[in-house]
């Protein structure tokens, strides 16, 4: 595949990823929703378009080009639900698309070697991981990859993850928790649902640039963020009827 045609898929990967639609980034560009349909089906945009088109984005250049064509932006539910069903498999997918390497796997978790090659067939008979032994592998996920929304693996975070997380004190040096709430316009929802995607973004590259660093320069850590038009049910319970 030619770079151009990269460039214009990951574009659309990256709308797709983000819950952009063509209506939105016209608004970003200040460009009609048709110019922009155009310039994504055909391509043949000038530099400056290109360059607007990545700072509204948030992404660089370098990123869209250097994705590989293929790269998977979420699984089917057959994929995620083989790996819920082992949870050594979930691990191993989630390690490897967060550019954990062979040795380090083993290095850090209770695999032998076999185990390992194992796992790391199982994944890429799925098609989430390219491996061929005896240990160089890739992986097929994206750098804006995401679990389906409400998908078997969502199901799993709820159910077995989330609880654990937030049963935690949250008194380490590196924590934080702030649960903050209040009645926001549309408009502000919308900013505030942008800043938690450039946040998680900024979580993505910093993650990546480490991953040069040795095992033992890194510590493990998780990030929820979430926005909800939500109310506590007690509270609505206070709530006079209409």
């Amino acid at each position: 595949m030619t770079n151009s045609k990269t460039l214009l898929k990951n574009l659309k990967s990256k709308l797709r990823a983000d819950g952009i639609s063509y209506r939105e980034l016209s608004r970003r560009l200040g460009l009609s929703e048709g110019t922009v349909k155009r310039d994504l089906s055909r391509g043949g945009f000038t530099l400056e378009r290109l360059d607007r088109m990545c700072e509204v984005l948030d992404v660089s250049l370098d990123e869209l080009l250097a994705q590989p064509p293929d790269a998977l932006t979420e699984l089917s539910a057959e994929q995620e639900q083989a790996l819920v069903s082992r949870p050594k498999l979930l691990l191993t997918a989630y390690l490897i698309s967060t550019d954990w390497k062979f040795e380090e796997i083993l290095t850090r978790y209770q695999y032998s070697e076999n185990e390992l090659v194992g796992l790391l067939l199982a994944l890429d008979k799925l098609g989430i991981v390219e491996f061929r032994p005896p240990n160089r592998l890739r992986k097929r996920t994206a750098r804006n990859f995401s679990w389906r929304k409400d998908g078997p693996v969502h199901e799993f975070f709820l159910r077995r993850v989330a609880p654990e997380f937030f049963g935690g004190r949250f008194d380490g040096p590196a924590d934080e928790l702030r649960f903050v709430g209040g009645v926001l316009s549309a408009d502000s929802l919308l900013r505030f649902k942008d800043s938690i995607r450039r946040l998680a973004e900024e979580f993505e590259t910093l993650a990546r640039n480490d991953a040069r660093l040795r095992l033992d320069a890194r510590q493990d850590c998780s990030a929820i963020l979430a926005l909800r038009a939500w109310e506590f049910s007690e509270f609505t319970k206070l709530r006079r009827k209409k």
